[in-house]
């Protein structure tokens, strides 16, 4: 009995079962060809490079800014002050910073102040932060009071009140 499956069993190893594969290949490649398009050629572009040397950055209207300071003063009115050295937390946004506590010290009220990247910064009344020249004017238990100094885009400024309050 164990002879005779083990003769099927190699008999049916043996045959050729992939002679419909052959066939199926010899079919197509009979088959008549058909003619392909050559690609399109492709066009080359010659590149610009632009140099910014020398040009004014689009975003920063320095002389604008420069010229309504000018006018202001010469008018007597609000401005900043342009020749004051810029403070650390002026570089950030006033939505970026964040008023973590107080601190007293020596008799000094200081607040904290986080900034975007974790750093956090002790601040006194008269310190600047914020982009738009703001001026602490009084640090409370639960918020830090300034006044910021905005541009009407006309060649005048304006005062307006914000605050920093205490992140929860």
């Amino acid at each position: 009995m164990l002879g005779i499956v083990m003769t099927t069993l190699l008999a049916a190893c043996g045959s050729d079962g992939h002679q419909d594969l052959r066939d199926y290949v010899a079919e197509v490649k009979a088959r008549d060809q058909i003619a392909i398009e050559p690609l399109p050629e492709i066009k080359t572009f010659e590149t610009f490079v632009f140099d910014e040397t020398g040009l004014r950055d689009p975003f920063v209207p320095a002389e604008i800014i420069q010229d309504s300071v000018e006018m202001s003063i010469a008018n007597g009115g609000i401005h900043p002050d342009a020749g004051r050295r810029k403070e650390e937390l002026e570089s950030y946004s006033l939505d970026s910073l964040r008023m973590m506590g107080t601190l007293e010290l020596k008799g000094l009220y200081w607040g904290l102040v986080k900034t975007s990247d974790g750093t956090i910064h002790r601040v006194l009344p008269g310190n600047h932060l914020g982009m738009n020249h703001g001026k602490i004017n009084r640090i409370l238990g639960d918020k830090i009071e300034l006044t910021e100094i905005i541009s009407d885009g006309a060649g005048s400024w304006n005062e307006r009140q914000a605050a920093l309050a205490l992140a929860e």
